[in-house]
């Protein structure tokens, strides 16, 4: 049943837009001649990438032209409260900025209140289907919904969820992954996940809000198909000016979610599309964090602290190269000035490669070199290289 069908809604003055898609895609499979459309009322517009609407969730800007929000998600229960709110105050001391948690159901919708005086960080409730979790939660002073509108019934239900949210200035994020869109939106589109579907799920959803006047909206679409969540945040990003959340779903454990996620965030974001992310893994979120920082600052947005250069090894390296930068990489990652450090194998090619680097070293054979911008400053002992390197990088640090 297409979810804008639950309940009845005047719609707000429509619109038809073709979906151009790719007729070697999955989504025009056996209907080459055809041309979907969906309907889109005003405020899903012509917009320039990246000049999205701007909500506040806590006092964290999203969209915009805000910093890129790193988000996670507690594995503790509200319930867990004392667990809870340790695991949440980490992330956020690792460089989270929101955190999501569970809500299965009241017992936990009603222990947000305890976990909120814990915790100085904002807080969003994952709700699924029953509005009166969704209102609980807001009295008990959470800071964001995500909540799919067209999936807790009757419109009342929805007229009294918005109405809090309206009230309590609590923003709302949809959220649409593939693997759960409903059956009408599948047999639309082949009887599979799509691109299309995931943004049509989406939009649905949007106009349930806006027919209640509600615009404190953020979107999700997310696949663990890296190809499709690219897609589905193009198309989207085009249609509507709403903060979009990126992220792979269901990414994978950490070497294989890792790439997926830096690849689909990081091509969407250097496209200047999204507003706040969450890398999804089958580990300890910190490392969710981390791997989201590394993707802002390898994209050029957003840099933590010092970032690290090291070459590959070869036939030249007379060093233990990768002991050597593994060591680095520790060591400067309690500095927090935004430098970069070189960790080079060749003395006789590292400075001049490396010689964007802030600082460096570069291994040769017995001994090594330091360098600053390309510059050498002088040569020291193997087994000194790295305390070198990190005299350099304090005495820039403390502004000697």
């Amino acid at each position: 049943m297409f979810l804008s069908s639950v309940f009845s809604i005047e719609p707000i003055r429509t619109i038809l837009i073709p979906i151009v898609a790719d007729k070697t895609g999955p989504f025009l499979k056996g209907k080459p001649d055809s041309k979907p459309y969906i309907h889109v009322n005003h405020y899903e517009k012509e917009i320039q990438m990246g000049n999205t609407r701007q909500v506040v969730v806590g006092g964290v800007k999203i969209g915009g032209g805000a910093p890129i929000a790193i988000q996670s998600m507690s594995t503790f229960s509200p319930l867990d409260t004392d667990a809870a709110a340790a695991q949440i105050q980490a992330l956020h001391q690792a460089g989270a900025d929101i955190i999501r948690v569970a809500v299965p159901d009241k017992k936990a919708a009603e222990a947000l209140g305890a976990l909120r005086a814990k915790v100085n960080v904002p807080l969003v409730a994952d709700i699924h289907f029953d509005y009166r979790l969704a209102l609980t939660a807001m009295e008990q002073g959470i800071d964001a919904l995500r909540i799919n509108p067209g999936n807790i019934g009757k419109r009342e239900n929805v007229v009294k969820v918005v109405d809090m949210a309206k009230e309590k200035h609590i923003p709302i994020r949809i959220g649409i992954n593939a693997g759960s869109l409903p059956e009408d939106i599948l047999a639309a589109h082949g009887g599979h996940p799509t691109a299309e579907g995931m943004v049509e799920g989406a939009l649905s959803h949007v106009r349930i809000l806006e027919a209640e006047g509600f615009y404190d909206i953020v979107i999700s679409v997310k696949s663990s198909d890296v190809p499709m969540m690219v897609k589905a945040n193009r198309l989207l990003s085009e249609k509507v000016d709403y903060p979009l959340h990126l992220g792979v779903t269901e990414a994978g454990t950490l070497y294989r979610g890792t790439v997926k996620s830096a690849i689909g965030i990081g091509s969407l974001l250097l496209d200047s599309i999204g507003d706040t992310i969450r890398v999804s893994l089958t580990d300890d979120p910190m490392k969710e964090v981390k791997a989201a920082k590394e993707i802002l600052s390898s994209v050029g947005m957003q840099q933590y602290g010092p970032v690290l250069i090291s070459c590959p090894t070869c036939g030249r390296t007379q060093v233990n190269l990768i002991e050597m930068a593994k060591v680095v990489e520790e060591k400067i990652s309690h500095f927090k000035k935004p430098i970069k450090v070189a960790v080079m194998g060749c003395a006789v090619n590292g400075p001049g490669e490396a010689r964007e680097a802030d600082f460096g070293i570069a291994g040769g054979k017995g001994s090594g070199l330091v360098f600053r911008k390309g510059k050498i400053l002088r040569s020291v002992p193997e087994d000194q290289l790295i305390d070198a390197l990190m005299d350099e990088i304090r005495a820039y640090e403390e502004g000697k």
